[in-house]
């Protein structure tokens, strides 16, 4: 849950629209349609590391469009080194997530 206040895409156009804007950007693996991934619940979007960006619509747009666009399935590293290089980092950092 994120420790700061956050805006759901219900209560913004502006954060809707940002979410909207980068969706199309991510892998076919990362299934799930832009409209589904604006309608989720309120708790779930709070606890979402997306909602976290939710008080800077443009950034939020920049940030995640940055993430689709380092996946793009024609890239030279498939997902499956993508998320062992994520995991290995995350483990490093003592990430929980």
């Amino acid at each position: 849950m994120a420790w700061i206040k956050t805006v759901s895409a219900s209560e913004s156009d502006e954060v809707r629209e940002a979410m909207l804007a980068q969706r199309p950007l991510y892998p076919a693996a990362y299934a799930g349609s832009p409209e589904s991934a604006v309608r989720l619940p309120k708790a779930v979007l709070d606890e979402s590391i997306v909602a976290s960006h939710s008080l800077i619509p443009e950034a939020l747009k920049h940030a995640f469009s940055t993430f689709g666009a380092l996946m793009n399935p024609e890239l030279p590293l498939s997902r499956r080194e993508h998320e062992l290089i994520a995991a290995t980092v995350s483990s490093l950092n003592s990430c929980f997530y």
